[in-house]
């Protein structure tokens, strides 16, 4: 874990961090809510707020940070570092090997499928998939079902 002295870490409460996952608040706050379980291999880069109930499947990747690009003269490494908090509400399940971009919120009881890139905000009760992914389902409390898009 990389987990710095100068940004908050939290760990809620009967939430556990698989083998093999890298947790970076090097850049921004990493807070991780209730019984939330991040899965082996997934990678957390700060900002990010995760919230309860939460499962990460495998080989997730949540990066808040990214790199500039614009001046073709240097190297995207050399450019200046940017970043947008990722916010991930409670109830959500990410299939394995999907990526969430900077500054995305993902709402309430929310499923992102299987190697999905989560490139904008995803509506509470909806089911995303793709990339970019794309809402497929919401549910509806009117007709009390999913219904698709």
């Amino acid at each position: 874990m990389d987990v710095f002295p100068f940004n908050r870490f939290e760990l809620g409460s009967k939430s556990t961090i698989e083998d093999f996952v890298t947790i970076n608040n090097g850049v921004g706050d990493v807070i991780i809510g209730d019984k939330t379980m991040i899965g082996i291999g997934s990678v957390i880069i700060g900002p990010v707020t995760i919230g309860n109930h939460v499962m990460l499947a495998q080989n997730i990747v949540v990066s808040g940070l990214n790199h500039g690009y614009e001046d073709p003269n240097v190297p995207p490494s050399l450019q200046k570092e940017t970043k947008k908090l990722i916010v991930i509400s409670d109830d959500v399940w990410i299939g394995a090997n999907s990526v969430i971009t900077a500054g995305v919120t993902i709402g309430k009881h929310v499923v992102v499928g299987a190697g999905s890139v989560v490139t904008k905000d995803i509506p509470d009760y909806s089911v995303a998939v793709g990339n970019p992914a794309r809402i497929i389902k919401q549910y509806s409390f009117n007709e009390g079902e999913w219904k698709k898009n």
